[in-house]
């Protein structure tokens, strides 16, 4: 089972010395990105700089490492999927996906290429944001993709999102409520239990990053796409359990268990009404946090 991402740092590929400092960064995933933050004339270079950055960092660091490839006119770019699949590359950020199709389209393709190298098939995952209007229309056979990690609602100002769907940015972000809630209930509905949210712009904004990452949070995202490092500590922390969760949730396990005992289904554990229900949402979290 895959670890819940709770920052992901998008770096431009063609930045060699950036690149070079994706274990500073303290990111739980870092995109090393080959598409809109890489110049035309430098995509190139970008390619070859990513792929012989892989095997560097994925010694190098406990951050996973994804990839955004370039989408063309008819297909995506197979010279960029054929030089950065290799071991050390977790997965694939999906650029303008719109549908199953092209989900699948993608896997074929990364799976022609991991079977070429000797790779496991299946080992490189996608991650696809929701863009586009049509992709928003078909989420749920797009996160159903087997291949599929998790999916990303973006909801940055300005981007691609806004000017598909035609409405106006705000910070508190009423108007894409309906598209990241829908990304959730995709995500959970198809077993890929860690959807991720973001991204905020205002670099040197980190009372409104922190905002929007509780918001988010609360919706049911698991983390953050950031783009730049000093959001990294602040969405980590978002996204990160207190301690006083942590013994909450303990506690309530063992006055739960010693109540069982006695013949109680349902118990009061500091004010709160609790059964087995909560009991078992009380489990699930420290399986995953608890270490």
């Amino acid at each position: 089972m895959h670890r819940p991402i709770r920052s992901m740092l998008y770096v431009p590929g063609h930045k060699q010395k950036w690149v070079d400092n994706v274990p500073s960064f303290g990111a739980d995933a870092v995109v090393l990105d080959l598409e809109d933050s890489v110049p035309d004339h430098l995509k190139v270079e970008a390619r070859g700089i990513v792929a012989a950055a892989i095997p560097r960092l994925k010694d190098a660091s406990r951050t996973r490492l994804f990839v955004r490839t370039n989408k063309g006119r008819y297909a995506y770019n197979f010279p960029d999927i054929e030089a950065v699949v290799q071991p050390g590359l977790a997965g694939i950020i999906v650029t303008k996906a719109e549908d199953a199709e092209d989900i699948e389209a993608i896997s074929r393709m990364v799976a022609e290429v991991e079977f070429a190298k000797g790779m496991p098939i299946g080992g490189v995952t996608l991650m696809p944001p929701i863009e586009t209007a049509g992709a928003s229309r078909y989420i749920h056979e797009i996160a159903a993709n087997p291949r599929v990690e998790s999916i990303a609602a973006v909801s940055a100002r300005g981007a691609d999102l806004e000017r598909n769907f035609g409405f106006t940015w705000t910070a508190e972000g009423t108007e894409t409520l309906y598209h990241r809630s829908r990304a959730v209930i995709a995500c959970k509905a198809a077993g890929k239990r860690f959807p991720i949210g973001g991204m905020w712009q205002e670099i040197h904004d980190l009372e409104g990053l922190r905002k929007q990452a509780l918001f988010n949070k609360q919706l049911g995202f698991s983390g953050e796409i950031v783009i730049h490092p000093s959001h990294v500590a602040v969405v980590n922390d978002v996204y990160s359990p207190s301690l006083e969760q942590l013994d909450f949730y303990r506690g309530m396990i063992e006055a739960f268990a010693a109540a069982e005992k006695e013949g109680q289904g349902a118990i009061l554990y500091r004010g709160e009404h609790i059964d087995i229900a909560h009991v078992e949402t009380a489990r699930t979290f420290l399986e995953l946090w608890d270490r």
